[in-house]
C-alpha cells in the first residue's frame, strides 16, 4: 500500500496543489492506517473493506483519540480511496458508508484587548532577542497570521514602506496589511537586532532563533507562553490565541466580515462568522462592567 499512498501524495501536491501541511497530514494519517491494516494481513489496497476501516476507527476511539482527530483521519482516508477508485485500483470506495464521529466545536480562546496590551508590553528592548520577540508578537496580532506563516516569513515578504506582509501556505498566498505599531517594532528588529542573531548573512528567514537557524513552531510557542505568564494572563495562551483575538477584535470594531475572511485566509465564511457571537457578547458586557463596577 506504500506505493499507492506515495502516488496519492504526489497527485495531491502536483495536481491539486495541496499545502505542505496538508500533505504531511495526509501522509501521516494514511501510513498509520496502512500499518494497522498490514498488521491484520491486509496489504493490498483492493482488499480493504468498510469493515476493516470501521475496525480501525473503533481502534482509534478506544485509544482515546479526539473526535476531531478521527474526523481528520477519515477525511484523509476518503480522499485517498476516492483517488484509488478514480485510478481503478479499487472497485468500490470502502469509505462510502463510514460513520463520521460528531465533533463538538470549542469556542476559540480569545484575549480581551486589555490582556493583549499587557502581553505586547512584556518584551523589553535590551537585547536582540527582546526586539525579535516584540516584533513577532506585534506582527502576529496585527495580521492574524497562522504560526506556520509567521515563522515561514522571509525578509522579502515584508514591505515596511507601505505596511504589508505576504504570507504563503503551500501554493496559496495572500497579502495582509499591518499598522504603525507593528511597523515600528519590525523596523527596530530589522535595523538593530536581526543581524546580531543570524549566522549566515544570506539567511532569507525574517525571524531566526538564538542560534541563527529558522524559528520553529515549538520555539515560538515557548516564547508566547513565557510572555503570557509574565503578563499574568490566566488563559491558556497559544500562538493561535492571538490569531483568534485579531479576528474577534476586528469584527468587534466593525470590520467587514469578508475583509476579515480574506485577511485570515479562511476558505469558508462560516469559519470567520464564528467570531461574531464573541464580539456581540463582549461589547455589552464590557460596557456594563465599566459603567457599574466601583473600581473601573
Amino acid at each position: 500500500m506504500d506505493t499507492e499512498i506515495e502516488q496519492f501524495i504526489g497527485y495531491m501536491g502536483n495536481e491539486r496543489k495541496a499545502s505542505q501541511n496538508t500533505l504531511i497530514s495526509y501522509e501521516r494519517d494514511l501510513n498509520q492506517m496502512a500499518d494497522y491494516l498490514e498488521d491484520r494481513g491486509i496489504s493490498d489496497v483492493a482488499k480493504v473493506t468498510k469493515t476493516a476501516l470501521s475496525s480501525y476507527i473503533l481502534f482509534l476511539e478506544k485509544s482515546g483519540k479526539a473526535s476531531s482527530t478521527i474526523s481528520r483521519v477519515m477525511a484523509s482516508m476518503r480522499a485517498f480511496f476516492h483517488y484509488e477508485l478514480r485510478e481503478g485500483k479499487v472497485r468500490r470506495d470502502p469509505t462510502e458508508l463510514l460513520r463520521t464521529p460528531r465533533v463538538e466545536k470549542k469556542a476559540p480562546s480569545i484575549l480581551t484587548t486589555e490582556e493583549v496590551e499587557r502581553l505586547l508590553e512584556q518584551p523589553g528592548e535590551a537585547t536582540p532577542k527582546d526586539l525579535r520577540d516584540k516584533a513577532m508578537l506585534e506582527l502576529l496580532y496585527a495580521t492574524g497570521l497562522r504560526v506556520s506563516e509567521l515563522i515561514g516569513l522571509e525578509v522579502a515578504d515584508v514591505n515596511l514602506s507601505i505596511g504589508f506582509v505576504t504570507c504563503r501556505d503551500g501554493y496559496k498566498q495572500r497579502t495582509v496589511p499591518f499598522g504603525r505599531t507593528a511597523r515600528q517594532a519590525l523596523l527596530r528588529y530589522v535595523e538593530q537586532a536581526r543581524e546580531a542573531l543570524v549566522k549566515d548573512k544570506d539567511t532569507p528567514n525574517l525571524f531566526v532563533n538564538c542560534t541563527g537557524g529558522p524559528m520553529s513552531r515549538q520555539g515560538f510557542w515557548k516564547i508566547i507562553k513565557y510572555y503570557g505568564e509574565k503578563a499574568g494572563i490566566e488563559t491558556d495562551i497559544t500562538p493561535h490565541t492571538l490569531r483568534h483575538s485579531f479576528a474577534a477584535h476586528l469584527i468587534g470594531g466593525g470590520a467587514d466580515l469578508q475583509a476579515v475572511q480574506t485577511m485570515m485566509g479562511h476558505s469558508d465564511m462560516a469559519t470567520t462568522q464564528a467570531y461574531v457571537s464573541y464580539a456581540r457578547m463582549q461589547d455589552p458586557i464590557r460596557r456594563t462592567y465599566r459603567e457599574a463596577h466601583p473600581r473601573k
